[in-house]
């Protein structure tokens, strides 16, 4: 399972960027790669993005909020993903370090989309932390 790591740091306490992260059906407008974010209940969301020319879909659950430190996702259905975001107070502020896993079932197009995944997570979380650091 392929692992992607990201990180930044923003400009304000974890206590002031963390529930920015946390309403997690806000990152429709956090990037232009996802398309709609569907809450549906107990702490689980449908994402649906468009990336590499393809629409993507998957459930995911929220698995552990430990505010102002850690939010923590994994899928139910669709693309199989895992992810964590760890904020770290910083004397800048907040270091945001990102930390995303999946798998893909097909074999060929794991081998495509393994080329583009790490440039593509990197641009989202880079999107995702410029959209939240603006509203701070």
């Amino acid at each position: 399972m392929p692992i992607i790591e990201h990180s930044a740091v923003l400009p304000a306490p974890p206590e002031r960027v963390y529930p920015l992260l946390a309403r997690v059906e806000n990152f429709v407008d956090y990037s232009d790669m996802i398309t709609a974010i569907e809450p549906l209940g107990d702490d689980r969301y449908r994402w649906q993005l468009h990336v590499i020319g393809r629409d993507w879909q998957f459930d995911v659950q929220v698995v552990e909020r430990h505010e102002p430190r850690v939010l923590a996702w994994e899928s139910l259905a669709g693309v199989a993903n895992q992810g964590r975001y760890t904020l770290i107070a910083v004397p800048e502020g907040t270091r945001v370090e990102l930390c995303v896993s999946y798998q893909l079932g097909n074999r060929w197009l794991a081998k495509a989309v393994d080329k583009a995944a790490t440039p593509l997570v990197n641009q989202v979380s880079r999107q995702i932390l410029s959209r939240v650091e603006a509203r701070l």
